[in-house]
């Protein structure tokens, strides 16, 4: 048990959550002569000693400390005090106190990985701010549909960024509540100030409920579950870039210092990074469903498998998370668009049948079913007959309509206003389409969004740090 579980445990708890265990031991103090429990002397004196503990004070011993934080922590003071208190720890059970630790740090760990979502999203939004006039084609199901950009296409990942950034900040404000003072499950006997313990380590309020404080992990729960959709989510993204990066493609580059060779086929310029993303990408999903299995058909209490096992991959699905996000942002900040390669993609291809159609219906009468008929007939044929999609052939468009019983008035002109790639973009007229204007509209307001996030969340951050310094004064 010590070498397998407890001394793992131990050490991990010393690396990243003991300054929070000894903010819960400060609280837990000043509550005490609140009460009249201890002097004002005995916290000091108790407070002096939990001052000078460090990650090299303490060890796990089985035969003293049972190899647990809080027991260490009790047991090291123990020694150093001149005179003993024995009222230090009365009405006091490990669960809340360690419930509220990791719950410190779990706040803190979320808050780091929306810093880097939020650099990641900053970064987005700057290079689509950049590439709003690139022509791109856009896919859909793997096959060039429209003409869109670059511009228009980050927008997207911009976009579904902010999202994930306020859905983060609801789990943040809807978790930032402390468990300290719910005892073992039931509440405790002396009459503790819950409310004032939790805004003194920095937390909006306490627990409403004693059993749930204990019982429950939601944070740890919502914040991998929020990770892996993140996940998910970027993944798609990713997997363009490596498609866009491949030799039949290559409508993207990156700099050598960010690309690989093949030692076997030297002509290869790899992009190994994209798949170091995908790749922790893919451990965040399965994160998510560890912390929800491992605490599935637990009874509802304080359970070492809920509080220990389930979060064990906690910190390591924020690790993953952030250096994925860390990496991402480096490949969108030296991500380069060859505008050659994707101009000229945009010309081989078909990209106007959508508004061609359209044309017919509102300027030829021709029903829009029938006018995608006509439209598809035209390019079939013009395909077979290696006639490019601009200027095309107006006497064909002609022949195909007349097939149908229509007429075309104009096909000279239809045909060159449909493929005309730089109008592809400026003929759209709704909001948040491709067109320029309607995309730095959004844009602008996406930058706004960045901004009113960023301070929330430096918000959060401050209040955490306010919280810490107060703390330290008392």
């Amino acid at each position: 048990m010590h070498d397998e579980i407890l001394r793992p445990q131990f050490d991990f708890d010393m690396t990243h959550l003991l300054p929070h265990y000894l903010a819960v031991e400060a609280v837990l103090l000043l509550e005490y002569e609140r009460m009249g429990v201890i002097t004002g002397d005995q916290r000091r004196d108790i407070a002096d000693k939990l001052g000078r503990i460090d990650e090299s004070t303490l060890s796990a011993d089985p035969a003293t400390n049972m190899s647990d934080t809080s027991m260490a922590i009790e047991q090291w003071v123990h020694g150093q005090l001149t005179e003993p208190v024995p009222t230090w720890h009365v009405d006091r059970s490990r669960n809340d106190s360690q419930a509220t630790a990791h719950a410190l740090a779990a706040r803190e760990w979320l808050g780091g990985a929306a810093d880097d979502l939020l650099g990641l999203g900053e970064a987005v939004h700057r290079l689509a701010d950049g590439t709003t006039d690139l022509l791109m084609p856009g896919y859909t199901h793997l096959q060039a549909a429209q003409v869109i950009t670059p511009g228009f296409y980050l927008a997207a990942l911009s976009q579904q960024i902010l999202h994930n950034l306020r859905r983060w900040l609801a789990t943040y404000d809807g978790n930032d509540l402390s468990p300290l003072g719910a005892g073992s499950m039931a509440g405790q006997q002396l009459p503790w100030d819950r409310h004032r313990m939790a805004h003194l380590l920095g937390f909006a309020g306490p627990v409403p409920h004693a059993l749930t404080a204990v019982a429950s992990r939601s944070l740890a729960v919502e914040m991998m579950a929020e990770f892996s959709i993140l996940g998910a989510e970027l993944s798609r993204f990713v997997t363009d870039l490596m498609t866009w990066g491949s030799n039949e493609y290559a409508f993207i580059d990156l700099p050598d210092e960010l690309s690989g060779i093949s030692a076997a086929m030297p002509q290869k310029k790899n992009f190994p990074i994209l798949e170091r993303i995908r790749g922790k990408l893919a451990h965040l999903g399965a994160f998510g469903v560890d912390i929800v299995l491992a605490q599935r058909s637990t009874p509802y209490s304080n359970m070492v498998e809920v509080s220990k096992e389930a979060t064990a991959n906690l910190h390591v699905s924020v690790s993953t998370t952030r250096t994925a996000l860390r990496l991402f942002s480096t490949v969108v900040d030296n991500l380069r668009f060859r505008s050659d390669r994707m101009r000229e993609a945009c010309r081989r291809e078909y990209l106007g049948a959508f508004a061609l159609a359209n044309d017919l219906t509102l300027n030829d009468g021709i029903p829009w079913r029938d006018a995608q008929i006509v439209v598809g007939q035209y390019i079939a044929a013009a395909i077979s007959s290696d006639i490019p999609p601009h200027p095309g052939d107006p006497g064909l468009l002609v022949e195909v309509a007349g097939r149908h019983g229509y007429q075309v008035s104009d096909a000279a002109r239809v045909l060159a206003d449909a493929f005309d790639i730089e109008k592809a973009i400026r003929g759209k007229r709704s909001t948040g389409s491709v067109n320029p204007q309607a995309l730095a509209d959004l844009l602008a307001s996406q930058a706004d969004e960045f901004r009113l996030l960023r301070q929330q969340w430096d918000d959060r951050r401050e209040r955490r740090g306010s919280a810490r310094a107060l703390l330290g004064r008392r």
